[in-house]
């Protein structure tokens, strides 16, 4: 009976598969890289069946607590004149929260009964009969039962157990970058997007009135800049930038400032199978579809699923892990469909299609459409069916099966 699961990535994916791990009496570890939880990011957020599993989790109303209570958000030009209004169901769904946030409500469920080691990462996998030697960069050798990369889009546990990243992940032309700078432009719960061929600002306040949260994208084909060099990103960032007008330049001097920037490509990743031998992969690692994807939500419901299949397979992991991609293929498809679109969406690459972009948004903007807007926007949510593994657990979450090493 397999019992004790290593899960690379303290983000959403690895703690929520951890919870559901824990509460069907399994014993996880959590690796992260960083030294500690990685606090603020983008907004994510929620709709449909994954409120649902937010029930069922119990964390609904800690999410609520610190949801952003995002309003509409407003396309201006370049001169700050508005051009069209979304209300706020269309970019925050039902519920939206921070990933910080909602990072920090994961760990806090968990850290009782779940092992999390920072300022670690997996540098070997040697899978033997009966379990997995794992080598850490810092750590001891160590073995699982079972390993899980829930560690992203440049996943270590994907690139040891299946190969290099090239091989699996597909650019869609875009870059994005994010942080947040002080908010100068006195938003209340308002967010504001500006377009020019190519490129788009994003600016957000949301709970916390005194952050600017602040997104750029941008049509770019492969940069040759390191995903952890901050200061190289910068500069990209600065140079295509420069003559946008309207509040970036306010906004690029406040960058010189940042200490925590998100750089990276619009990208997905694209398998044919999850899973090698004792090694699975969840979220981003295994299907990354990118914004507009419901990415975040339905990483949750792959945690929940591949937990209650490890239960309902007694730890067969090659049985759970198949149960597991068989009922996650359709929805992941739909997931990646929807986001394959969202770079041209987010930033048009020419004047005609800021203008037919910004166009569609006053229509789906108008009322009669919203219910129209929401469905759409709603399809990857509640793709993924949310079974009921009606498994008993104690108190603690430990699940009686014999066999089973406490």
């Amino acid at each position: 009976m397999t019992t004790t699961v290593l899960i690379s990535g303290a983000g959403i994916a690895g703690p929520a598969l951890a919870f559901w791990l824990r509460e069907r009496g399994f014993v996880p570890t959590v690796v992260e890289r960083a030294p500690a939880l990685r606090e603020g990011g983008s907004a994510v957020d929620f709709r449909g069946e994954q409120m649902t599993l937010l029930k069922r989790m119990g964390i609904l109303e800690d999410i609520r607590a610190k949801e952003t209570a995002m309003g509409s958000q407003v396309v201006v030009d370049t001169r700050g004149k508005k051009v069209a209004e979304m209300p706020s169901v269309f970019f925050s769904g039902e519920v939206e929260i921070e990933r910080g946030d909602l990072t920090r409500i994961l760990y806090d469920h968990t850290k009782n009964d779940v092992e999390y080691v920072f300022g670690d990462w997996i540098t070997g996998l040697d899978e033997l009969a009966d379990g997995v030697d794992v080598t850490f960069a810092h750590g001891e050798k160590r073995r699982f039962d079972l390993v899980v990369g829930a560690d992203g889009l440049h996943s270590g546990v994907r690139r040891l157990a299946f190969g290099e990243e090239e091989r699996f992940r597909t650019d869609l032309g875009f870059h994005t970058a994010g942080f947040t700078a002080p908010n100068h432009l006195d938003l209340d719960h308002l967010g504001q997007i500006c377009s020019v061929p190519g490129r788009t600002v994003m600016v957000a306040s949301g709970r916390d009135r005194s952050v600017l949260n602040v997104s750029f994208v941008f049509a770019s084909g492969p940069l040759e800049v390191h995903r952890r060099d901050i200061e190289a990103q910068k500069k990209v960032l600065v140079e295509r930038y420069a003559d946008f007008g309207w509040e970036a330049p306010a906004l690029l001097e406040g960058l010189a400032d940042v200490e925590v920037l998100y750089f990276d490509s619009l990208s997905q990743i694209h398998l044919d199978k999850w899973s090698q031998g004792r090694v699975v992969l969840l979220g981003d690692a295994a299907w990354c579809a990118g914004p507009g994807g419901s990415g975040t939500g339905l990483a949750m419901m792959g945690a929940y699923i591949l937990a209650g299949e490890l239960a309902a397979a007694r730890g067969d992991h090659e049985v759970a892990f198949a149960r597991y991609e068989e009922k996650l293929r359709g929805p992941v498809k739909v997931s990646q469909k929807q986001a394959a679109g969202i770079g041209t969406f987010l930033a048009p690459k020419t004047r005609f299609m800021v203008g037919y972009r910004n166009f569609l948004y006053r229509v789906l903007g108008s009322k009669p459409m919203t219910k129209v807007f929401t469905w759409i926007t709603s399809r990857a949510a509640n793709a993924a069916t949310l079974e009921n593994y009606d498994t008993p657990v104690t108190a603690r979450g430990q699940l009686h099966l014999p066999g089973l090493k406490k």
